[in-house]
């Protein structure tokens, strides 16, 4: 089995982005905040909305798992400083 993972950098904070455009999964995801992060991530599922205000927070370090998700676009993720970001794994298949 090949591990599909990858990592995703928010260009502007204030600004969120697709954890990943197009890519279909079939089982969970687990996210997790990059070590050298400084400021918040915000993970969640509210298309082109996610923020401080709705937004699940992660601070570096640390982790949180999607069960079936299916679309990764359906994942939005933005970040309280520019240029910080999250890694990302498929668990299972």
């Amino acid at each position: 089995m090949a591990t599909i993972s990858g990592q995703k950098t928010v260009t502007t904070h204030g600004t969120a982005e697709q954890l990943h455009a197009g890519l279909v999964v079939n089982g969970a995801v687990m996210v997790k905040a990059l070590a050298a992060n400084t400021g918040l991530i915000y993970i969640g599922q509210v298309a082109g909305d996610v923020s401080s205000a709705n937004g699940m927070p992660l601070a570096a370090g640390e982790a949180a798992i999607f069960s079936n998700v299916g679309n990764l676009a359906e994942i939005w993720v933005d970040a309280a400083v520019d240029g910080e970001g999250l890694a990302w794994l498929l668990l299972n298949t």
